[in-house]
């Protein structure tokens, strides 16, 4: 695997560490507030500090309550491939959308909102869900000088996971800090996407092997 520690041209990507994903919120990750500590705690290793925000409009496509008759949880097919249906979650402005109080990061060079288009979600930090819209965050990367991304946040096995195989994919080194994520685990997800990780060559470390 060689040297995965952190080096000037690395980038520390805190994913989705919002309310509505920790214990209380609309769409609770079981125990995610749990990798606020551990993120700041490995922050100061990081020149550069990147955070994405899940950003919905009410009446967003992913939600259950956009479709009649769906239940939260459920799969349809939608024009760009199959989409799970979330319950109501992270709407613009609402204190759901905020990020976790305890999430304090002053030095953050950008904050990257997604999910905003009412038609299409998106998981990735670097692609919506039809997997060729740009979100702009690989030429933020590339322009800045950074090479390798290490990902922290939530939920581990939808929106880090999904980020962390974009980012491989756009060339990038990647890094996913496991015990600085929580996941979801919907029918196996969790295995599901460690599995690719190890085909796209997306590299597992904790927290403690990073400093």
């Amino acid at each position: 695997m060689g040297d995965m520690t952190p080096s000037p041209n690395s980038g520390l990507l805190v994913i989705d560490v919002q309310n509505d994903f920790c214990p209380g919120g609309a769409l609770a990750v079981p125990d995610g507030d749990a990798v606020i500590e551990l993120i700041l705690r490995l922050a100061p290793r990081f020149e550069h500090i990147i955070l994405t925000q899940d950003w919905h409009c009410v009446g967003h496509t992913s939600f259950a309550s956009s479709h009649a008759g769906r239940k939260p949880y459920e799969q349809i097919e939608l024009s760009y491939g199959m989409q799970t249906l979330w319950p109501d979650h992270c709407v613009q402005g609402s204190a759901g959308a905020e990020f976790h109080p305890a999430l304090h990061f002053p030095r953050a060079e950008l904050i990257l909102r997604k999910g905003f288009r009412r038609e299409i979600d998106s998981y990735s930090a670097f692609f919506e869900n039809d997997r060729t819209t740009p979100t702009g965050l690989a030429g933020y990367l590339r322009e800045r000088g950074l090479k390798r991304v290490f990902l922290a946040g939530l939920a581990y096995d939808f929106c880090v996971g999904h980020s962390a195989l974009d980012a491989r994919r756009l060339g990038f080194e990647v890094v996913v800090i496991r015990d600085a994520c929580r996941g979801i685990d919907l029918n196996g997800s969790v295995a599901a996407m460690e599995a690719e990780f190890r085909q796209c060559g997306v590299n597992l470390l904790q927290g403690p092997e990073i400093g």
